[in-house]
């Protein structure tokens, strides 16, 4: 088994005159998350198809998990997980229920028993017999991510997996995510968010009009800049920064920011 769980080489795909991709490299290695980094109609979800045999280049190579995409894509299908920009989970069931349909058709034995030890994982238990519909945003992401490992699937794509979500959301995905490498599953990343890659990523590969402008991990990628100069700077919190630290872990259910600080001071 070679060290890297996708390779890529020379990949191309145009739509009449529009040339969406012109030449894509790069690889992946085993246990990773490689981030996918480029504004929109980049082309990120286009290799994200190519992959995951949803479309067919024009032209150029590329293997998941040693499998050719266009010549064994059976294969490549079952090595595989896919979650989308948005969540695809069935709001009229709990989230143990959706779980467990989809251990089902994956024909997982005990699909209960997999249900729940995905629920404990990405810290559902609490809400399994509740219908999804009643779940935050960033919920339904961690029990769309939760779905796609049903099987443990050794390579998931996961294509812009924050968008529209809150900044405590995000972090919730987030830590979901490096989770999953931390487990050994290669995670390919596709995101417009500079900050989603820089926090996530071991390497890092920015698309832009079609093409793999650059590639390598964040201090590789830094040093195509200029060396930094030392200036006393005073660093202001971000809003995100400040939201943050209001609600923290906060149980108590506050929408309004001076009544979770002083649930926070009456501790």
């Amino acid at each position: 088994m070679t060290t890297q769980a996708i390779h890529v080489q020379g990949l191309e795909k145009s739509y009449k005159e529009l040339r969406v991709l012109r030449g894509v490299d790069f690889d992946v290695a085993r246990g990773s998350i490689f981030a996918l980094l480029g504004s929109n109609g980049a082309g990120k979800t286009t290799v994200v198809r190519i992959l995951s045999t949803l479309l067919k280049s024009d032209a150029g190579t590329a293997t998941v998990d040693g499998f050719d995409v266009a010549t064994q894509p059976a294969d490549v299908r079952e090595s595989i997980s896919l979650t989308g920009q948005f969540a695809a989970v069935d709001e009229t069931l709990t989230g143990r229920e959706n779980l467990v349909l989809m251990a089902r058709l994956r024909r997982v034995k005990g699909p209960g028993q997999v249900a729940d030890d995905l629920l404990a994982r990405f810290q559902l238990t609490d809400a399994a017999g509740r219908r999804v519909s009643t779940y935050s945003g960033g919920m339904r992401r961690r029990l769309d991510i939760a779905m796609s490992l049903i099987g443990n699937p050794p390579v998931i794509f996961l294509d812009e997996p924050t968008t529209g979500l809150d900044p405590q959301a995000r972090v919730e995905v987030w830590n979901s995510v490096k989770e999953l490498a931390g487990q050994g599953t290669t995670v390919l990343l596709t995101t417009q968010y500079l900050d989603e890659a820089e926090h996530l990523a071991d390497r890092i590969a920015i698309l832009h009009q079609g093409r793999i402008i650059a590639n390598g991990t964040l201090d590789q990628l830094r040093q195509l800049l200029p060396p930094a100069k030392v200036e006393y700077v005073e660093k202001q919190p971000t809003l995100e920064d400040v939201f943050l630290a209001i609600i923290g872990n906060d149980d108590t259910g506050a929408d309004d920011p001076t009544t979770a600080r002083t649930a926070k001071e009456q501790r």
